[in-house]
């Protein structure tokens, strides 16, 4: 495995405006773009690395990237800045190696992330790619509607349940077809976060977007309290999930 870090994807870049890029042994691959959580505000781009090597060593590339938070952005700049990072995916990998699909995905605020730039069109258009030129999409305990950092940056109680187009769920059906996508929740999460993710596939299903395009996995256990677990092994437990999902 091979690692480069702190790559640069906007010019003139912010401090957290950068990427680390995990890359396998082999000249080709998959391409794995992945945003982390931590509500908006926190968190780090290293903070799943051995989720990361994990997956390199199973012959899948990672790009994972910072982007600008709470308090020093505000809506939208988080996903202006994930879309670049998508731009700089497809624009600048061919340089490591030959990519045989691209995949998004992200955790809880990334999880928002990487829902925002699937269903509502005006992020990856703004940067000149189509949605469905994205393999599939993995969405990792997200929250369907307005986040909840959102809300508080508008002075609203971060408790209501809206669905404005801030949020994933106002914009789906607006496209007609969606790459396949995995959604995954744990039957412990957030607090109103596995009502609203089955919210988000019913909706899904209510516009013909069935099992074969969206498929849910549930954990057990606390909010994304898996995604740093091994099992027996020691194999990553959400690398695993992803590597099914992209192999699949």
């Amino acid at each position: 495995m091979k690692k480069i870090e702190n790559i640069a994807y906007a010019e003139n870049p912010h401090s957290q405006q950068h990427l680390d890029l995990y890359l396998p042994e082999q000249d080709s691959f998959p391409l794995f773009v992945y945003f982390h959580g931590g509500g908006l505000e926190a968190g780090d781009k290293s903070n799943e690395n051995r989720v990361y090597e994990y997956m390199a060593s199973r012959g899948i590339a990672i790009v994972t990237a910072n982007y600008r938070m709470y308090p020093s952005a505000h809506y939208p700049d988080f996903l202006c800045d994930a879309a670049a990072v998508v731009k700089w995916a497809f624009d600048h990998i061919a340089n490591y190696g030959n990519v045989t699909d691209v995949f998004v995905g992200g955790t809880s605020a990334g999880g928002y992330i990487s829902m925002m730039l699937c269903f509502d069109n005006r992020w990856l258009g703004a940067q000149g790619i189509d949605p469905a030129k994205i393999a599939g999409w993995v969405h990792d305990a997200g929250q369907p509607t307005a986040h909840y950092n959102v809300l508080r940056e508008r002075g609203i109680d971060t408790r209501r349940v809206i669905v404005d187009d801030s949020a994933p769920l106002y914009h789906v059906g607006e496209r007609s077809e969606y790459s396949p996508m995995l959604f995954i929740v744990s039957d412990n999460d957030l607090q109103n976060r596995y009502e609203q993710t089955m919210l988000m596939q019913s909706t899904l299903k209510h516009f013909g977007h069935g099992d074969k395009a969206v498929s849910v996995r549930y954990m057990h256990g606390k909010h994304c309290e898996y995604v740093n677990q091994s099992d027996e092994n020691g194999n990553s437990v959400f690398g695993q999930i992803v590597e099914e999902f992209i192999k699949a």
